[in-house]
């Protein structure tokens, strides 16, 4: 778990990590550098989750690398199938991290929404949702790891 007391707004009280994959951690369905290293200093602390739509057909592969199992989204409501997943893992616990138009609900509704504006950009809508936006998915995950950033951040 990692707890992060913002003064003067809340204290969160995170132990999951909910993360679009591609745009968010991965580039054309390619794991972006450094980003398996992090999910190494973070899974001591947080439980990561990976929710994706499998754009590129290269999850399988993906998730090898990574030692993890994504959840694949189906076609249809995939905003809302993710914004579900957040609300089963008890969304006060949950840190989500995404790009797209079908992360801004989970990014809106989880303890903490990190929108990550990287090479495959982002949407706008995600941008008026999420709590942070962040210009590279390593720089979100080094938020969680010295949560002081975030203070800084959010701090009222």
């Amino acid at each position: 778990m990692i707890e992060i007391e913002i003064p003067g707004f809340i204290t969160y009280r995170l132990r999951h990590i909910v993360l679009d994959v591609n745009g968010t951690i991965a580039k054309d369905g390619l794991l972006l550098e450094g980003v398996r290293e992090l999910f190494a200093e973070l899974e001591s602390k947080l439980a990561i989750h990976l929710v994706t739509a499998d754009t590129h057909g290269n999850q399988e592969k993906l998730d090898k690398l990574l030692g993890l199992t994504a959840v694949r989204i189906p076609s249809g409501d995939q905003a809302q199938a993710k914004l579900e997943y957040v609300e089963r893992l008890g969304r006060d616990g949950v840190v989500a991290v995404g790009n797209g138009a079908n992360d801004a609900a989970m990014l809106e509704h989880a303890a903490l929404g990190i929108v990550v504006l990287g090479p495959e950009g982002s949407a706008a809508a995600c941008l008026t949702k999420a709590d942070v936006v962040v210009s590279d998915i390593r720089h979100g995950l080094e938020l969680l790891l010295h949560p002081k950033r975030l203070v800084a951040t959010l701090r009222r």
